[in-house]
Formats: C-alpha cells, structure tokens, sequence
C-alpha cells in the first residue's frame, strides 16, 4: 500500500482475524497540513486506491505551494455551490480571470447547464470537497453515451471548471477535478463554409437592396453577429475608411461590452463595402446612436427573420446559404488569401489570442507541405551555389 493510504474493511469482515475478506474495502487518503500554527491531519476516503492516490498526489503538490490549509469543509453538494456562484456571477462578485464581469449570455448559458444537467444528477447531489476527476470523467462519459457532442458536453462542463478553478486558485479547495478530462476531439474548431470571393460578390447581389448592406458588412468586415446588431451609425466612419466595433448586442439585456476587450477593435473600411454602407445611410436617414441595421433606430434586426428571408431568396437563385457567423468566416479568408499577416488577422477578427487564429485559420495560411518543400529547395540551391568554389 502506498505511504499515506490505509486500506479499511467493514468491523465484520473476517480478514480482521486472518480469515478471508467478503466486504468492499475502502481506501482513506492522508496528508499534513496546518491548523492554528500546529500540523494535523487532511483525511479523505474513496471506495478505489486509484482515486485515494489521486488526491493525495494533488493535495500534496497543494501543500508543498503552501496553498492546503485547514479550512472550514464545505458542506455545499455541488448543484448548490453552482446555484451560488451563478449568482454572484449576476452580482459580479464572481468575474472571469483578467475582465470585469460575465457577459448576460454566459450567466443564461451557465444557468441552463445547472438546471438541465447538474440540479438533476449524481454529480450534482455530491458534496464540493468530495468530488473527483474520475467523477467528472464517469459524468463526462455518460453524457457521451447519450450522444451529446463534445462541444455540446465542454459546454455542459462549463460552469463546473470555472467554479472549481476560481475555488482552487483562491486556496479555498486543495485541487481542481475537472482538470485533464478525456473528451472526443471536436474537430479543431474549423468553420465548416467558406464562400471565395466571386461566390460572396454573388450571394450579396441575389438579396435585395436593403438587405445587402448587412451580408455585406458581414462578407467585408467579419463582425460578429451581436456587434453587426449594435452597429451605430457613428461608428462608421467613411471619411477615414474606418469602422469602430465598440459593442455588442444581448437578446435580453441590450447593447452590451464587447466579447473580450480585444473584440473592441477597429476594422479597415474595405472600398466595396464602403459603398454599400455609404448608400444604405443615405437611404435610411440615420445618425448618430442610431442603429446602423435595425428595424427601426433603436431596435436591433432580428436575426432569424433576415436569415429566412436571404435562405428562399438564395434557393430561388439556385446559391447555397450561409450564415452570418460563416460570412465572418470568410473574411478571415480574404485577409488570408490577400496576403494578411497572421497578427492583423488576429487583430481584425477580434481575437484575444493568436492561437485562436491559428487553431480556426492556421489551414488557410500558405505554406503546406509542397510549398515549404519548394522554397526550401531553393534557397538551400542558392546557398550552395555560393559556396560552390569558382
């Protein structure tokens, strides 16, 4: 048995007095940690040696930071922590690392997850302190054999790793379970349409006048769908070929910050789409705050109804459909395919890191297996002939 773990049957099993077990033994796990300035003794048990080892390797590298303290137990079961920690994420007493507060659809997200997944489940009846990864990854598994999708079940995940993340960087648990959870690969967060460039110019032309504007600055500019909502009129700047994404729209709150503070960028004024927005403002008669694309100046365009609309128009004209999101998607190409360095399309696409380009894009980006080849070939070429003597 491994130092700091003690195998434990029940008082009437018949090993006690040498004879053969017929219980299920328990495994109790053990470290030191401080209590009042004096050591005492953390003590968890676990029904398999596998999950006793587990904690106590986490606990101690915990203990050896100085960040395993002799804290009050929480006796919260998990669903009821979560139910808590959603509302000091409204509160804003609870914030994602390095900004000031959830935005309203990650607060809904996180609220859906708890009720439709954690307030009904084992997982969710279990105490804060006593849960392990092996317990994640089974909850994680099961979810799988329901035929979720991996990206469906990280959502699901969600509001547990930020709340034991937040517990376990702020010294309130010894260890975070939900780390290093085995998930199928989503499959590397590619889009799944791209129109090119001739096929963008024709989707656009299909639609009617008033509606190309929108797909336009979709094509052209690459917002996302909240920020194409909130797009004022004064954020356009013509004179400077210039268009400002200072903000985002929420179904249920309004306009609100933008997706991260590197989503609050400015994007270049491509001469195309230019003219599509300098024509929709003179025909819409609208200044200022005013909504650039809404159903009237101050409420946004419903997304829905315009992707229905463009959808039977595009199926009349024998185009396929896309989306406002895969439009984005598109940009992204054309800065690629123009020869756009990797950090600027980070910077237009609103991205807070660049792997986040990489990992969406890195595909687009010249320089495959033949075209590396080839221009290695020549340059090693070059190289020796100069050193080639006369």
């Amino acid at each position: 048995m491994a130092a700091g773990i003690v195998k434990r049957h029940s008082r009437s099993c018949l090993s006690r007095d040498g004879g053969r077990c017929n219980c299920t033994p328990t495994y109790q796990a053990w470290v030191s940690v401080k209590r009042d300035g004096r050591h005492a003794k953390m003590r968890r048990t676990f029904r398999r040696e596998a999950e006793a080892k587990g904690w106590r390797t986490d606990a101690l590298a915990a203990s050896n930071r100085g960040a395993l303290l002799a804290v009050k137990r929480d006796t919260r079961t998990v669903a009821e922590a979560l139910a808590e920690f959603v509302a000091d994420m409204e509160a804003g007493i609870a914030r994602p690392r390095g900004r000031a507060r959830y935005k309203p659809a990650s607060i809904r997200g996180y609220r859906q997850q708890l009720r439709r997944y954690f307030e009904p489940s084992w997982l969710g009846a279990m105490k804060v302190p006593d849960v392990r990864r092996a317990n994640v990854q089974r909850f994680a598994d099961e979810l799988i054999a329901q035929g979720l999708a991996p990206g469906t079940i990280n959502n699901v995940l969600d509001p547990m790793r930020a709340f034991y993340r937040r517990a376990f960087e702020r010294d309130e648990l010894a260890y975070n379970p939900t780390e290093r959870i085995d998930l199928p690969d989503p499959g590397g967060g590619r889009p799944k349409r791209i129109a090119p460039a001739s096929e963008a110019a024709a989707i656009i032309a299909a639609l009617a006048v008033e509606d190309r504007p929108l797909w336009a600055t979709a094509f052209y500019a690459g917002l996302r769908r909240g920020e194409l909502q909130a797009l004022r009129c004064c954020d356009v700047d013509l004179g400077a070929s210039r268009l400002h994404v200072e903000r985002s729209w929420d179904q249920m709150e309004g306009p609100i910050d933008p997706k991260s503070e590197s989503s609050r960028r400015t994007v270049p004024l491509l001469a195309i789409l230019r003219d599509y927005l300098d024509e929709h403002l003179l025909r819409a008669r609208r200044e200022g705050d005013e909504l650039v694309f809404g159903r009237t100046a101050t409420l946004p365009f419903a997304p829905m109804a315009v992707g229905k609309r463009a959808k039977r128009v595009w199926k009349e004209a024998g185009l396929e459909p896309i989306t406002l999101h895969e439009c984005r998607h598109t940009f992204a190409s054309l800065l690629i395919d123009s020869g756009t360095n990797p950090k600027a399309v980070q910077q237009f696409m609103g991205h807070s890191k660049i792997q986040t380009t990489f990992d969406t894009y890195g595909h687009l980006f010249p320089g495959s297996h033949d075209e590396v080849r080839e221009r290695m070939d020549a340059y090693l070429e070059a190289a020796r002939q100069l050193a080639a003597p006369a």
